[in-house]
């Protein structure tokens, strides 16, 4: 496995600290954030999952704790939106130009509007996906926050 990815590299040019943290990929794994905290030994509250949607049919990218949901009404009020939709798997690997399982808010084909829940913002270090499946990064909330230019919103679902 390559750890240089297009992800590894926007981070290594934005002169973000970060380290990469390998794992054995689950492609039948039910959520594959839980089983990459898992597979990592790392709290699934740290172990953050990228999700592509659409909001008001416009590509976007959340990044959320990996044991908890996205509610698709608070992601579209924090980007000023109206409705907020998952999207669709081809649509998100053409989008990015990563794999499902291996798509990284860094390094995307074209970078688009992303945000980070914030409640992630709290933990010291998380790690988000490095650009393929079974490849993590460790970094500061507040890096990705910079680089990704992202809002910083609670967009989860109640519990």
């Amino acid at each position: 496995m390559s750890k240089t990815t297009r992800a590894t590299q926007t981070l290594a040019k934005a002169g973000i600290a970060f380290s990469v943290h390998t794992y054995d990929y689950d492609p039948n794994a039910e959520r594959i954030g839980l089983q990459a905290a898992e597979a990592i030994g790392e709290a699934p509250h740290r172990v953050l999952k990228t999700l592509m949607v659409e909001v008001d049919g416009k590509p976007a990218c959340v990044v959320v704790p990996s044991d908890r949901e996205v509610s698709m009404k608070k992601l579209a009020a924090a980007f000023g939106g109206k409705s907020a939709a998952m999207m669709k798997p081809a649509a998100a690997e053409k989008a990015t130009g990563y794999v499902v399982g291996g798509i990284s808010p860094f390094g995307q084909k074209k970078q688009v509007p992303t945000a980070i829940e914030e409640t992630a913002m709290a933990q010291a270090l998380v790690y988000m996906n490095g650009g393929q499946r079974g490849l993590q990064v460790r970094l500061s909330p507040a890096d990705a926050r910079a680089v990704l230019s992202a809002i910083v919103a609670p967009v989860v679902a109640d519990t």
